[in-house]
């Protein structure tokens, strides 16, 4: 999980304020994550899933992001935000897709 000194500001600061409650959500992750067999890039891509699935913004930016540190390249991102198309929807997909590329594209007047 994410130390508080990465997360955005406003759940960075719910961290600082409550963290009893960060180590506790930090641990459920963990323990989510260490679950079952998957795990690497595949975990990483199943989290950017989740977060398209879910509408998060905030969650496409940050797993984009992890993904690319972790050596995830910008296409397989961005295919999960394709994939979504029949199951989500073309506008939920191009909206991911947006937020990927607020990423991975920065220089395209992006992020």
């Amino acid at each position: 999980m994410q130390d508080e000194q990465e997360l955005p500001a406003a759940a960075g600061q719910v961290a600082k304020s409550y963290p009893e409650l960060y180590r506790a959500y930090a641990a459920l992750g963990a323990a989510c994550a260490a679950s079952g067999p998957v795990e690497g890039p595949a975990l990483r891509l199943v989290k950017l899933a989740l977060a398209i699935g879910a509408g998060s913004e905030g969650g496409v930016h940050s797993h984009a992001r992890r993904g690319l540190e972790e050596g995830l390249s910008p296409e397989a991102l961005k295919q999960v935000a394709l994939l979504a198309v029949p199951t989500l929807g073309f506008p939920r997909a191009v909206a991911a897709l947006t937020w990927i590329e607020d990423v991975t594209d920065p220089v395209a007047g992006r992020g």
